[in-house]
């Protein structure tokens, strides 16, 4: 991760001239207000403009007050996107009236106040720019090494790359821009890290903002740092500084079409052996049922077919043998010998065409 040396020096002064409970501050001093000013009562009522506007669904809300000139105070409110309205609500409303206290900006026309539910900021010029502030987690780093190791610093990097993208490009009904990643940094340690763009910034331009909040973000020594540009935010802890669960992955809905789960008691008519229900059994065994049917049907069919046509093939031929004249054909020395010379013995019977012999067939055949 590139180092900004010029961040390191601003954010160790920012903290040892900027911190109050935890809250985070900035506080110029470049120009002040007199308490009796113009310039007072629009920072008044632009600040109330924000509390009472601090209920808007997607955290977020700018106001101006004031003609042009250098009476006009410029302002904003941006809740992290994992709080509630409610909570958000009460952390602008609170912000709101401790900004200009004498703990933190009394009489300053520009300043800044960072809690962890939300930031408050106004200015006497147009809140743009590519200015940003880089505060340090500083509590109990006793191996200042350990978090300049290439282990932690690769790991950091490809974890906060991938967040420009997520943010600029998450899609939910409020109009929010955030996202969070976490990564495992050793077997007891996890890096959780969030970045969030205003919701009125463009694809673009949130990618742009968060990218060079990482450029700009430095983590020499640090378990824990975070951004704040006038349009982004940026930050990573070794903590669960956000919501985690709020940011689970919501169940994968049921496929469409398909049956709806059994309950675990069901048993019966509806269900097979082993658990599986009677439909599927009777989805399997009704075409191999069917399969089995055809085939024997089938085999049947085919034999049957076969024994006719060799059964016609065979009368044919006799028929053909018996047809034929030649067949009938036998010298007459032949038929006197098979009939014992006409021997009245061998006589059967008279017919239209004559006297009928029996005779010995084999012995006809044996003279053909």
């Amino acid at each position: 991760m590139m180092l900004n040396y010029f961040n390191i020096l601003l954010c160790c002064m920012i903290f040892f001239f900027g911190l109050i409970n935890g809250q985070a501050f900035f506080c110029p001093n470049t120009t002040s207000y007199s308490p009796n000013s113009t310039y007072s009562s629009n920072l008044k009522a632009l600040l109330s403009s924000l509390s009472s506007n601090s209920s808007s669904p997607n955290g977020f809300y700018n106001s101006t007050e004031g003609q042009v000139g250098s009476d006009i105070t410029y302002g904003l409110f941006l809740c992290r996107g994992d709080v509630s309205p409610d909570d958000c609500q009460n952390c602008v409303s609170t912000v709101t009236k401790e900004i200009t206290s004498e703990n933190y900006c009394s009489n300053g026309k520009i300043a800044v106040l960072w809690v962890d539910q939300c930031l408050v900021r106004y200015s006497n010029e147009p809140i743009s720019g590519s200015i940003s502030y880089t505060w340090f987690n500083t509590q109990n780093v006793s191996d200042p090494q350990r978090f300049l190791s290439h282990l932690f610093l690769s790991l950091l990097e490809n974890v906060l790359n991938e967040l420009p993208t997520m943010a600029a490009n998450v899609n939910n009904s409020s109009g929010k821009k955030f996202a969070t990643k976490e990564a495992n940094f050793s077997s007891s340690e996890r890096v959780y890290t969030f970045a969030q763009c205003v919701p009125d910034l463009s694809i673009s331009s949130c990618e742009n903002c968060l990218r060079t909040a990482i450029w700009n973000l430095s983590s020499v020594g640090a378990k824990g740092s975070r951004v704040l540009a006038p349009s982004c935010t940026l930050r990573y802890e070794l903590y669960p500084f956000y919501n985690v669960t709020a940011f689970a992955p919501p169940p994968a809905p049921p496929v469409r079409g398909s049956p709806p789960p059994s309950s675990p008691g069901s048993t019966g008519s509806d269900r097979g052996k082993g658990g599986i229900s009677s439909g599927v059994i009777a989805a399997i065994v009704v075409p191999i049922a069917v399969s089995i049917l055809l085939f024997i049907f089938g085999f049947c069919w085919l034999r049957h077919r076969a024994s006719r046509e060799f059964n016609f093939v065979e009368d044919t031929t006799d028929a053909d043998e018996i047809s034929t004249a030649e067949s009938l054909q036998y010298q007459l020395n032949i038929i006197r010998a098979a009939t014992t010379n006409f021997s009245t013995d061998n006589k059967i019977g008279e017919g239209g065409f004559g006297v009928v012999y029996k005779v010995k067939v084999n012995f006809l055949m044996d003279k053909r």
